[in-house]
């Protein structure tokens, strides 16, 4: 197919304009990067000091407790909802925001990715630092987290497209129309929007609105994830 018969002869932005103006897709991208952003800061945090723990703290059987936050990755995503809502409901947490973020509010794969990488900073200098009187935490903050900034630039891309692009434990937890994620929102708009149901264009204008956020993420940070890969082509 040519590049003639791919590009419209005459482009037409009404359909963007109705999704934009007149739909509930807005409210729906709104949803879903506030809740993104609110689990990814959370997550960086948790998964950070965990992780810091487990790698340079004196903890007596640290590989054991390590090892046992590992295997819970092993567990298959499904078999955890039950208990998950159970805790949730009793925490008056079901159909909100904060359900929606406290539980996801730690990743396992983030826990192993920043253990792999604060492995890989070099034990002189953090006796250095030692020495010098500083606390863990300005250790992790001034030292650990500037030396591993691709690993957590990584670990942040990764886990701010799972959540972005979650359905299946929001359609569980949530009924609100307002609070749905893009994901439920995109099949709202699709099998319960009336008229939309049969309005390709508008759907597919409606896709394009969605993925726009995940490629300004991904432009935005192509520098570092290119810095991350040229350093680790550079010790390998």
């Amino acid at each position: 197919m040519s590049l003639h018969n791919f590009w419209p002869a005459v482009p037409r932005y009404e359909n963007y304009m109705t999704v934009l103006g007149s739909s509930p897709i807005p409210r729906y991208l709104a949803n879903s990067l506030f809740v993104a952003v609110c689990v990814v800061l959370i997550q960086v945090a948790c998964c950070s000091l965990f992780a810091y723990a487990v790698t340079f703290m004196k903890i007596k059987c640290r590989e054991i407790l390590f090892r046992l936050v590992l295997f819970t990755y092993m567990v298959p995503t499904a078999v955890t909802y039950i208990p998950c809502y159970i805790i949730l409901s009793r925490m008056g947490l079901l159909d909100s925001y904060g359900g929606l973020i406290l539980s996801n509010g730690v990743s396992v794969f983030g826990i192993f990715l920043l253990r792999q990488a604060f492995k890989a900073v070099p034990a002189e200098t953090m006796e250095a630092a030692r020495v010098d009187g500083a606390g863990h935490f300005s250790i992790l903050v001034k030292i650990v987290v500037p030396m591993t900034r691709s690993s957590f630039i990584t670990f942040i891309l990764l886990s701010f497209i799972n959540t972005y692009n979650s359905y299946m434990w929001p359609s569980l937890i949530t009924d609100t129309p307002k609070l749905s994620l893009v994901s439920q929102g995109l099949r709202r708009f699709l099998y319960e929007g009336g008229a939309y149901g049969t309005e390709w264009s508008l759907v597919m204008a409606a896709g394009t609105v969605v993925v726009v956020p995940l490629l300004l993420l991904f432009a935005a940070s192509w520098k570092w994830i290119v810095e991350g890969i040229t350093d680790l082509g550079c010790k390998g």
